[in-house]
């Protein structure tokens, strides 16, 4: 599954989340985005619930790894989906909302459950115009 700022790509059981953005915080956005894709079309989620995350990590790959993290969590123990994010780093903390609603078997057909973001295939990069952001998410 692809769109114009995240990716999905294939490794091994696991799926790949990438994202892409003008800016870091974006990027990181779009990965989030991606993770959702992973488990229903984001486009079905609706924004009714905001919730606000914030985490630190001493590099920008195990910031994303934190970030994604967070949001698995958010969604394991409040049953939520998301399916929008607005992101701001800064010296290694993110803060961060992500906007969502409560699992609905029915409407969002859950694929399957992410369990979390791994260090494998992890990287954040900045080229001339475009930041990326990609881990390997276990499912």
């Amino acid at each position: 599954m692809v769109s114009s700022d995240w990716e999905l790509f294939e490794h091994g059981a696991d799926i790949g989340v990438r994202g892409f953005g003008q800016t870091k915080d974006v990027a990181f956005e779009q990965a989030a985005m991606a993770m959702t894709a992973v488990i229903t079309d984001p486009q079905k989620v609706a924004a009714d619930v905001e919730v606000d995350i914030s985490c630190e990590a001493p590099d920008d790959e195990l910031l994303l790894v934190e970030w994604l993290n967070a949001l698995v969590y958010e969604m394991a123990t409040r049953h939520l989906l998301f399916g929008r994010f607005e992101v701001h780093t800064e010296n290694g903390a993110l803060h961060a909302k992500a906007w969502g609603e409560k699992v609905d078997r029915a409407k969002h057909e859950p694929a399957v459950e992410v369990k979390g973001a791994t260090y494998t295939a992890l990287k954040v990069r900045h080229d001339t115009s475009t930041w990326m952001a990609q881990c390997i998410v276990d499912v």
